[in-house]
């Protein structure tokens, strides 16, 4: 019990945790479920942040029935669980299996039916989360299928919930995401809809913030009067897996740029929602999407986008012949509004890379007077970092006097590591963990709206199409990604 309390969720409570819930995991056996989604429930379920009267339905195509689920996710779970016997056990008692294929209308009056006992069993009707681990191409005939079954239908208008968890991407591009976003808004209610970006979910993401709107030093300094520029990475040191088909048919902008780095880039520039309220949040955030200014040619594209691949990117499993999917982007986005007009943000992704890391880089701009001998190449400005991954933290570089007889600057370095804080007894949620808390208590400031996700499809579409008219760089693997003069 000591690994997983106590935890950051204590300080949220332990809020719509009481009424009695079924979640049901669409693509139950699946990678995202075995690896992602079973362990963060088992946590949660350990630390006591699920409701006491929980069952987990497994929804999928293989035969298994309980106990063969039982033993799935058993095994799934043997790192996780670790000495955890009892624990374990209890978990998997609340585990249910019911085999069905989604596209069948059939399977739905199945999965209707077994959770009919399922809350015979439980004495109740109960909530009902619905989690989409399942590839893209099934959401929109899961969606109708869920809606046309009644399954969505809470308890009663005065009791209970029904809402759907569905995994990024959403939609293909601007046009596929409002065709998506049309049928959700046909069948479902915003508020039961939860699209799930798992990075806002990190630890040090949510910090922004917080470290923005409750320090005074910063804030005043947030415009473009001060910073210089914004640098939002997230690299890769690994390839693509076994995600080959998949990923050759989606690349590294859709993949993690259309959702990740510009939900990055939202929480860094948007305006004070006030507090945290889902809605203000989500609205300012989206604001910020809406104001980016569009790459409307190719000449556009040419100069502020790169695109590249990795060299051997196309000998990987599931990789078509002759394949121009990027594995590396960079690209220069700008925020046309008051207070970020003209500042540069560089959004930065890409596999196979000589590092992994996640980090948001704020470079404020440089003072005009200055105590140092030497004046030629200065720079002396403060920069500050958020690290999403690895070693999650904050730093703040400034500049000091060089100890002794000298007038010469050197940088020092504020900083701090979440996991440190405390002497490392405070353990950080895993992101699938918040997003799952959150969907359970009906907290949707994690989670991006319509608005959002039309925004960043807007912003991202045209860079895909004005691509055929570029030139796909390679680099070589471990490395730095193309380097390209601009």
């Amino acid at each position: 019990m000591s690994e997983v309390q106590p935890s950051i969720l204590e300080s949220e409570g332990k809020r719509g945790m009481i009424a009695p819930t079924i979640i049901v995991i669409f693509g139950a056996t699946g990678d995202l479920s075995q690896k992602k989604l079973l362990p963060a429930l088992f946590r949660l379920f350990c630390a006591g942040y699920l409701p006491a009267a929980l069952r987990i339905v497994g929804f999928s195509r293989r035969d298994l029935g309980d106990e063969g689920y039982r033993t799935f996710a058993r095994e799934a779970l043997a790192v996780t669980a670790g000495e955890r016997k009892t624990e374990l056990e209890h978990f998997l008692n609340r585990l249910t299996y019911i085999a069905g294929d989604f596209m069948l209308p059939a399977s739905y009056q199945k999965l209707s039916d077994g959770l009919i006992v399922v809350e015979g069993e439980m004495g109740q009707c109960a909530n009902k989360l619905f989690y989409l681990a399942v590839p893209p191409v099934s959401y929109e005939p899961i969606f109708k299928e869920l809606a046309d079954s009644g399954l969505t239908i809470p308890c009663s208008d005065e009791l209970g919930w029904t809402r759907v968890l569905v995994e990024k991407p959403f939609g293909n591009n601007n046009e596929t995401a409002a065709a998506l976003d049309r049928t959700l808004g046909l069948l479902f209610k915003e508020e039961q809809i939860f699209r799930i970006d798992h990075y806002l979910a990190k630890e040090a993401l949510q910090d922004i913030l917080m470290f923005r709107f409750s320090n005074l030093i910063f804030e005043p300094l947030w415009n473009k009067n001060y910073i210089d520029r914004v640098e939002i990475k997230l690299f890769e040191s690994h390839g693509i897996a076994e995600r080959g088909v998949f990923y050759d048919g989606l690349g590294a902008l859709r993949d993690v740029g259309q959702n990740h780095l510009l939900q990055m880039l939202a929480l860094v520039a948007m305006e004070n929602p006030g507090g945290l309220d889902a809605a203000a949040v989500r609205e300012a955030r989206a604001k910020v999407l809406q104001a980016l200014r569009p790459i409307t040619a190719s000449s556009d594209a040419l100069e502020r986008t790169v695109r590249g691949q990795y060299a051997g990117y196309q000998d990987e499993a599931g990789v078509a012949a002759g394949s121009q999917t990027e594995t590396y982007f960079r690209i220069q986005a700008f925020v046309d509004n008051e207070r970020w007009h003209d500042v540069p943000f560089y959004l930065e992704s890409g596999k196979m890379l000589e590092r992994a890391l996640a980090e948001v880089v704020i470079t404020f701009k440089g003072t005009e007077s200055f105590f140092c001998r030497s004046k030629e190449n200065h720079h002396h400005a403060n920069i500050l970092t958020f690290r999403i991954q690895p070693d999650e933290g904050i730093s703040v570089l400034f500049w000091a006097k060089q100890r002794g007889f000298t007038s010469q600057l050197e940088p020092k370095k504020l900083a701090f590591s979440y996991r440190e804080e405390g002497g490392g007894s405070t353990r950080i949620p895993d992101a699938y963990e918040r997003v799952l808390y959150d969907g359970i208590a009906g907290d949707q400031i994690l989670f991006t709206s319509t608005d959002e996700v039309m925004a960043a499809w807007k912003f991202i579409t045209p860079i895909i199409e004005h691509w055929k008219e570029t030139p796909l760089h390679q680099y070589e693997k471990g490395s730095t990604g193309p380097r390209v003069e601009k």
